[in-house]
């Protein structure tokens, strides 16, 4: 099992940025892939963005190119820079690790608490 601590959310005006971290703990080499996805209220759970081992990122097309994903392995870290914020991006925001791809939410193997972004008009 992998154990996963977000931080970095915050209150933050549109058009600003944020930076959400990632930390890793556990049976690191179970996570295949590792992500974010987000819930607004009302909202179903989305993928914001995931990177695979190897590096390869996704995102979802609402956050392209606002956001870049990125992972550092000697930390076991994997980080979400936002930038160019917008109301719309108003959510929790929940680091995934996964087995397998991080796009499958079924198959998602760890969650972390969640962290809340607001974003003020």
């Amino acid at each position: 099992q992998v154990q996963l601590v977000e931080s970095g959310g915050g209150l933050v005006q549109a058009g600003g940025s944020l930076r959400l971290s990632c930390a890793a703990s556990g049976s690191i080499f179970s996570a295949k892939s590792m992500g974010w996805y987000r819930q607004a209220p009302g909202k179903e759970r989305e993928l914001v963005a995931g990177i695979s081992n190897g590096g390869t990122a996704t995102y979802a097309d609402s956050v392209k190119p606002r956001f870049t994903i990125s992972r550092d392995n000697a930390k076991n870290t994997v980080y979400l820079q936002m930038n160019s914020l917008k109301p719309e991006d108003t959510a929790v925001y929940y680091c995934a690790a996964s087995p397998v791809s991080i796009v499958l939410i079924e198959r998602i193997a760890s969650w972390g608490q969640g962290t809340q972004v607001t974003v003020s008009s």
